[in-house]
């Protein structure tokens, strides 16, 4: 090499998958809604479908009330709820936390969950109930041994499209997440842009393609689940 020349430095490129994994912390990103999402559902799908079994199968006096509560719990728009949930977790001292995304990810997905799911307590024949009270059940075995088996086909539908709207969230996750290490994966991906540059689209393409195949493998997973479990409810009849 002659004298006075300057060798330039090789470049190391890192993939955009890598970089987005491990310097945009999509990893920790992902843990978080997983750790926030799938309590939520498991809670709000049980909840939900003891309520609408409650609502739909036991007879008691202002049941059809408490079920217009919930259908107008469908119509509160989930703006208007957010300044006085924060107060009040801010009281509590739970900010710090993933509580504050569990429990409003609960409590917003149950009115739709118990409408879904009296309704479909209501197509079921009142008669295997009874047949199952006069064989000595109790009204826990009969949800337990009865309903939750018959209503599999649409516990798992509830759930999965309820799974959708809390993993796309990013209002509450917004709102609820004061600090790096609580963020959810679409408060990541909306803070890419700011960590990288404007002009650095692999690692934000490639963190949204690694949202985007995982979320894409659980729906083909539970749609072949879904439709399998139909097809067999009606060879069965």
């Amino acid at each position: 090499m002659p004298r006075g020349s300057t060798a330039r430095p090789r470049s190391t490129a890192i993939p955009p998958s890598t970089d987005a994994w491990v310097t945009g912390n999509i990893g920790q990103y992902l843990g978080n809604s997983v750790a926030a999402v799938f309590p939520a559902l498991a809670l709000m799908l049980l909840l939900g479908v003891a309520a609408g079994f409650v609502l739909e199968v036991m007879v008691f006096r202002g049941r059809g009330g408490i079920l217009l509560l919930f259908l107008a719990g469908i119509m509160v728009p989930g703006q208007m709820i957010l300044l006085p949930l924060f107060s009040v977790y801010f009281q509590a001292g739970i900010t710090g936390s993933l509580w504050p995304l569990i429990i409003t990810y609960t409590a917003t997905g149950l009115p739709l969950t118990v409408f879904m799911m009296a309704t479909y307590f209501r197509a079921i024949p009142r008669e295997v109930f009874e047949a199952s009270t006069l064989d000595g059940a109790s009204i826990f075995r009969s949800f337990f041994s009865v309903a939750l088996p018959m209503a599999r086909n649409s516990i798992v539908t509830v759930g999965l499209v309820q799974f959708f709207f809390f993993w796309n969230d990013l209002l509450i996750a917004l709102t609820f997440t004061n600090s790096s290490q609580l963020r959810t994966v679409q408060v990541g991906l909306l803070n890419f842009t700011g960590q990288f540059g404007a002009t650095q689209y692999g690692p934000l393409f490639a963190a949204i393609c690694i949202n985007v195949f995982g979320i894409l493998a659980i729906y083909l997973v539970l749609n072949q689940r879904i439709m399998a479990g139909l097809a067999s409810g009606a060879v069965k009849g």
